[in-house]
């Protein structure tokens, strides 16, 4: 009989135990994958860098954690070794998203990617700020990819012509991309870019793409009026199969290396450098910019006219007066002048 009440209460005692273990492992699997990690009510960006340690990540989570969440991701963290396998990387954090969540996406270097803007912009120090300033890439790395003659050539470019392999839009892409890899992609979205219709048109123009590109960084330059940009691809397009000179002031300002310039004087038009248009027939030796899509296309579907001139309107609009003749634009231009005498622009 006495056995059999030992007995019984030792059953007991197991079965006290083993509920409260059993509570106590599912309040601990609510506590890592239950509870919500984010302190904040919208996603939060972890950065992982490559001077990260163990400490640093504590530090960055513990940013954006709630303090309990906190203690469960460091105990999954430190239980699995995480300290040993860290991956560079920028981490999505949703509102959702519990410890266990987080430290599974940081172990296996799930990464979230981001859209990076390649901006139209006049050189390639700019353009390796820009890009710079969104990924972990070095800029100063990115610059001396870009200005480096063997690199271009790898791409099918020189150091003149490397602007036209970008085509400005937004690209999707990992925080942690290599230089090398940035221009890999971008290469291939250049191709992307330069399908079949668009090398036809570029052909009936008798031009390659990198030829469109530097007509377009022109009209880009030129003209700020989505209205009138096939316009004046169209004039810059008969001056070329006429032989004339493009006569762009933008390439006088890119030749002089001084885009502050508001008025071009005739002192300036005989800077002896390839990219003036007003002393070297022909297109300059590459873009004067990134051109803007919408100046691609421009040039591709250009407006068939008779315009070989173009002058700023006198109203400062922004857009241009054309001409068929010396007469008509000579006229044009003396209104623009008069403008700005009448402002005090020299």
């Amino acid at each position: 009989m006495k056995k059999e009440k030992k007995s019984g209460k030792t059953l007991k005692a197991i079965a006290i135990v083993l509920g409260i273990l059993i509570l106590a492992a599912l309040g601990i699997g609510y506590y890592f994958t239950r509870t919500a990690l984010l302190n904040e009510k919208e996603t939060q960006y972890l950065y992982i860098d490559r001077d990260d340690n163990i400490d640093s990540v504590y530090a960055k989570v513990s940013a954006i954690a709630k303090p309990h969440a906190m203690k469960g991701f460091k105990a999954l963290a430190d239980f699995r070794g995480y300290a040993d396998n860290i991956i560079r990387g920028r981490y999505g954090v949703d509102t959702k998203m519990s410890a266990n969540g987080l430290f599974n996406m940081l172990k296996r270097g799930e990464q979230t990617p981001l859209n990076v803007p390649i901006p139209s912009v006049r050189t390639m120090d700019k353009l390796a700020a820009a890009v710079g300033k969104k990924l972990e890439l070095d800029s100063t790395e990115l610059y001396h990819a870009l200005t480096d003659e063997k690199v271009c050539q790898r791409y099918g470019y020189t150091l003149e012509t490397i602007p036209s392999m970008f085509i400005p839009d937004s690209y999707n892409m990992y925080w942690t991309v290599t230089v090398d890899e940035f221009l890999d992609r971008m290469k291939k979205e250049h191709e992307r870019y330069w399908n079949e219709e668009r090398l036809a048109k570029a052909k009936a123009l008798d031009m390659t793409p990198t030829e469109v590109s530097t007509l377009a960084s022109i009209v880009t330059e030129e003209t700020a009026a989505t209205q009138e940009k096939p316009t004046v691809a169209g004039l810059y397009i008969n001056r070329l199969r006429k032989g004339m000179l493009l006569q762009s002031d933008p390439t006088v300002k890119f030749a002089m290396h001084d885009f502050t310039i508001r008025r071009i004087l005739n002192r300036m038009l005989t800077t002896d450098d390839p990219y003036n248009t007003y002393k070297y027939k022909g297109l300059p030796p590459g873009p004067i910019r990134i051109p803007l899509k919408e100046d691609l296309e421009a040039v591709l579907n250009y407006e068939h006219h008779d315009y070989i001139y173009m002058c700023a309107k006198e109203d400062f609009s922004g857009t241009h007066n054309y001409a068929r003749n010396e007469a008509e634009h000579a006229a044009n231009a003396r209104r623009y002048h008069q403008a700005l005498n009448a402002r005090g622009i020299r």
